[in-house]
């Protein structure tokens, strides 16, 4: 072989040793590769703590980018903070209800559907008919949760909030009153009281509004319970018409005053206070 056939075959060689090396060198890349990923899987399944704080990082991340690209903010767990639900998701009598008071209220069918729910809800555990809680707050706020009186009564139950700020401490704090929920809850709780120490529905109302010392009520009791039959009326599936919604009572409920002190004009007797209850 000649001197240039000899430099030609060893410069085949060569590249053929490194072609090889190459290919060896990237087999071996993807196999390390193909390990990694597998350990990073079986990490994954065996730790579901890991999994889901890199799944929060990356959301993070890619919400951060949208907000930089769109330059606005950018919250999808906001809906969790919504007092909303789908009217057409009740039962068929609480869908009335819910649809009734929209109408009657001009308020949105479904922030009233998650309060018939939840009154419902209520009523069943403490053995009040629902239609008489959704009737109170007809009456008391026209289903306005941000609704306060002259004299400190909130939200869509008007709770004197802070005669029953103890009752808010499972809330959160008092701040909880123009939570819709929260405030009906608290409104139950306070109601439910009112009535067993009355030891009647009317007697309870005169005390929910503050009226117990009082000879008259200005008609809180009466209208309550005439939206309440009107309730039950529609809950039945009955055919009432739409009157004119009345108007909230939020002035009524002064500070507390001792069961036995005389009470006359604006001196009302307050809700239940906490050192009663």
């Amino acid at each position: 072989m000649t001197a240039s056939g000899k430099m030609v075959a060893s410069v085949r060689q060569v590249v053929s040793d490194m072609a090889d090396g190459f290919l060896e060198i990237t087999h071996n890349s993807f196999a390390l590769l193909g390990l990694a990923v597998a350990f990073v899987a079986l990490t994954l399944i065996a730790r579901p703590d890991l999994r889901q704080n890199g799944e929060e990082e990356l959301r993070s991340w890619l919400q951060a980018r949208q907000v930089a690209e769109l330059d606005h903010p950018v919250e999808p767990d906001a809906i969790e903070r919504a007092t909303a639900t789908n009217p057409k998701d009740l039962p068929q009598e609480q869908a009335k209800v819910a649809y009734w008071l929209s109408k009657k209220y001009r308020v949105a069918p479904e922030p009233l559907a998650a309060l018939v729910s939840e009154a419902y809800g209520l009523g069943q555990r403490n053995k009040l008919d629902p239609t008489l809680i959704l009737a109170i707050m007809a009456i008391e706020s026209s289903f306005n949760p941000f609704a306060q009186s002259a004299v400190g009564a909130q939200g869509l139950m008007q709770v004197m909030t802070r005669v029953h700020q103890d009752k808010y401490q499972n809330f959160g704090g008092h701040f909880a009153a123009f939570d819709p929920v929260s405030n009906l809850r608290v409104g139950v709780s306070v109601l439910k009281e009112c009535i067993a120490r009355a030891g009647s529905l009317e007697g309870g109302l005169r005390y929910y509004v503050g009226a117990a010392n009082l000879e008259d009520d200005g008609g809180y009791a009466a209208k309550v319970l005439a939206e309440h039959q009107r309730l039950r009326q529609v809950a039945a599936g009955r055919n009432v018409p739409l009157a004119a919604p009345a108007a909230p009572i939020v002035a009524t409920k002064a500070a507390p005053v001792g069961p036995s002190s005389p009470a006359t004009g604006s001196d009302k007797v307050a809700m239940l206070s906490s050192p009663e209850m």
